[in-house]
Parts: C-alpha cells; structure tokens; sequence
C-alpha cells in the first residue's frame, strides 16, 4: 500500500471493475478509479455509532493530490473530535443559495485566498468589478436558487436578461455616488465568465459538487471596441489640461501620464514614487493585471513625474491623508467630458497610444513590450532590470508625437523603413 502521489494515482492503470488505492501514511484517505478512467479521492471513516461512512473529496484533475490530502485531514481529524463531516457537508449543501455561494467567495477573495490566472490574489480593483456584477446581476437574477440545484438553464436564462437589458439601471452607491449598470452581450459574457470561476472555486473546497452549470451556456461576444483619439480631439484634451491644471493638478497629470504611457488608468493612479525611474527611463511596477512589469517611458514622462511634489508620500497621486491613492475616477471623467470627448475614457488613451505607436512604424510586438501586454517571458520578468534602448527609443518617440498633437501641432508621421518595424 503506497503513499498516495500524484504519480501514483495518474499511472493506476483502470481495471474492469472499480477498484480503491489507500494511502498508507493517512489512514481513510484514498481514491477509487473506475473502469473509465476516472479518479475521485475520498475519505473513508466510521462514525460515533459505529457506521461507515465515505466521503467524496474531488476528481482528480480538479482538485491536487495534495489538496485532497489536505481535505482528508480536516475531515478524519474533525471525526476523531466528534463530528460527523458527510452529514455536515450534505447539511450544508442543501441550505446553500447561489447567494451564499458568492458570498464565501467574495469573503475568501478578501482574505487573498482567490488568484488569478497569474497565480496572484485578485487585486481590490477587480474585486469591485467582482462585486458589482455579483450584485448587480447574478445576485438579482439567480442568487436565491439553491447551489445544488441550480442548472445550465438557469444561467442560461440569467445570461439572456442581462443581454437584454433587465438588470440595468442607475443605482446610488455611496453619499453623491451612482452606478450606471447598462447591461447587454458583452456584460452578459463577462459576468458567466466570473461565475464560472466561482463555480470551479466551490467545487474545489467541496462547497458544491459537479460539472459547472456555466458550461455549454451560449454568449454573445459584445462588439470589439476601436475608439481611439483623434489629433484634433487630442488638442482639444490638451486645452482643457492646461485649462484645468491648476484647479485639477493631480487629474490633469494623470490624463497625461496615462496618455503618454498606454498604462491603464489604476497604474498610473496608484503609481509608487518607489516604481518611477527617472534614469532608467521606465516605471517598475509591482502589481499589475499581469503582475510586475518593467515599462519604458519617453521624456516627457519623465519631465512631467519630475515635477510633480512628493512631500514625502509614497504615492504619486496620494489622498488627504497620504497613505493611500486618489480616487482620480470623476475627475478624470470631467476632463474628458469637458473636451467634448465624452464618449472616450481611460482605456481609449491605451488604444490611442499604441495606434500612435503603429503610425509610426513599430511592430505590435513594441507596441505590446511598451504598454506591458502579458507576453513577456521568465528572464524579461524576473532577471531583466533595464529596459531595453530601442523600447525606450520607441516610448520616447510616440510620447512625444501624441504631446505634440496635444499641443495643437499636427506633425507628419514619417513611419519607419519596413525592414526596421521590429528593431525595437
């Protein structure tokens, strides 16, 4: 009777009937393999009356050996103090709303104990987003149906209404604060995604058993968005910068910032004096959506974060009491609001940079290294600690042909020779 290993189980050659392999080190931990294939760790157990009991841990593959393991261990030690865990799983089980669900998920999220695809705890920035579509959606349409029940129609029901429009609205949030929820395919799919992976969550630490109900559920895909900004509806931002500086000097200087990098808003909003280097030409960034990232920065980047007051705080953009960042969000709205451009946000500067970015002749790839898509490899993320001179070259370059823009200066593009688009 071996230890139970991950090797061990995976190489179990299936029998024509189902047969169990006991760990020899944990006694009641096993896993039974059927004719099929299939594998599904259990713990095995007698109760204070004397019956025995058997208690499904997980599939393999869904759940680690280890992870079984470490179920086994809570269980069979709750047994030696008296407990009865089947019967107090099945108990909770059968009282267990889509609701409850949600909420032990958010409830682990906080505590960091939720990752991403990134094996990172989910940032509180995407755990708002979590929050909303749970409350917003899920929670209205599904929340009250039990967990153990709950089917493929159900969320395909769920999924159709928000498509349509039934869960949108204006909501007040917090003192002067709304939520502007509008709904359709592209939230539709977005919120099945998420809860897909609270499903795959629960199953995981037992709370539910089975195949998500998100499987097999059609979705739309929303329409891909392309805004980009204009040169003259750049210069018209750019006004309204210099207009607003004084009133709104840490807005406007995000603005820009966002618009001379292609970072995202809560980068730029965050940002550690701690992650800018000013003789490096890039910002080190620490968290991230796909975790830490080196970015090359232009010039003007640097002229603008150089001038910028740090009286002692850690953030670039602190709040009033400096120990955390701004909430720049509105104000950031007003200025584009104000320039006429109200269709437009944050993200949209992204998206400009990197179109600017291709005006000029550089590859999607330099694009991408500069505003920190997610393809870097294990030396770029770990073992490289400069940027590399053509990237910054590159950042430069594009940072200062979208601040001429801004500017009012419709400069010519001069895009490079072909044979150079990728030097960078």
């Amino acid at each position: 009777m071996p230890k139970l290993t991950k090797s061990v189980v995976e190489t179990a050659e299936p029998r024509p009937k189902q047969f169990t392999i006991w760990c020899s080190e944990l006694k009641g931990f096993g896993v039974y393999i059927l004719p099929t294939g299939k594998r599904t760790y259990f713990a095995d157990y007698r109760n204070a009356d004397g019956s025995r009991k058997r208690m499904t841990l997980g599939r393999h593959s869904v759940i680690t050996c280890e992870e079984a393991r470490k179920l086994a261990m809570a269980a069979l030690g709750g047994v030696v103090k008296g407990a009865d865990p089947l019967t107090e799983r099945s108990s909770r089980r059968a009282a267990l709303t889509v609701s409850d669900l949600c909420d032990l998920y958010l409830e682990a999220a906080d505590k960091g104990l939720v990752t991403t695809r990134f094996h990172k705890p989910k940032r509180a920035s995407t755990l708002a987003v979590d929050r909303g579509r749970i409350g917003r959606h899920i929670v209205p349409l599904i929340g009250s149906k039990k967990a153990d029940r709950l089917t493929r129609a159900d969320v395909q029901r769920m999924t159709d209404d928000i498509a349509a429009g039934k869960t949108a609205g204006t909501f007040k949030t917090k003192l002067r604060g709304k939520a502007v929820v509008t709904g359709g395919a592209g939230t539709a799919r977005r919120v099945v995604e998420l809860f897909g992976g609270i499903w795959t969550w629960a199953e995981r630490r037992g709370h539910v058993v089975g195949r998500s109900p998100t499987h097999g559920v059609e979705t739309q895909k929303g329409d891909p968005k392309d805004r980009i900004l204009s040169p003259a509806e750049l210069a018209r931002l750019g006004a309204v910068l210099k207009e607003k500086e004084e009133a709104l000097p840490f807005a406007v200087a995000a603005v820009r910032l966002i618009l001379l990098t292609g970072a995202r808003r809560e980068e730029i909003v965050g940002l550690r004096w701690s992650e800018f280097d000013a003789a490096g030409s890039c910002l080190r960034l620490e968290q991230t959506k796909t975790g830490r990232s080196m970015r090359p920065i232009g010039s003007p980047v640097v002229a603008i974060l150089s001038a910028l007051p740090r009286d002692e705080n850690e953030f670039v953009f602190p709040n009033r009491s400096g120990k955390r960042p701004a909430d720049l969000k509105k104000r950031i709205a007003e200025l584009f609001d104000a320039a006429g451009v109200d269709d437009a946000r944050s993200h949209d500067c992204r998206r400009t940079f990197s179109t600017t970015a291709d005006e000029l002749g550089y590859s999607e790839a330099t694009a991408g290294s500069i505003i920190g898509h997610a393809s870097r490899g294990v030396t770029a993320r770990h073992y490289i600690r400069r940027p590399d001179a053509a990237l910054v070259e590159a950042a430069d370059k594009v940072a200062k042909l979208i601040e001429r823009r801004m500017n009012g200066i419709e400069a010519q593009v001069v895009e490079l020779p072909r044979g150079k688009k990728d030097e960078a």
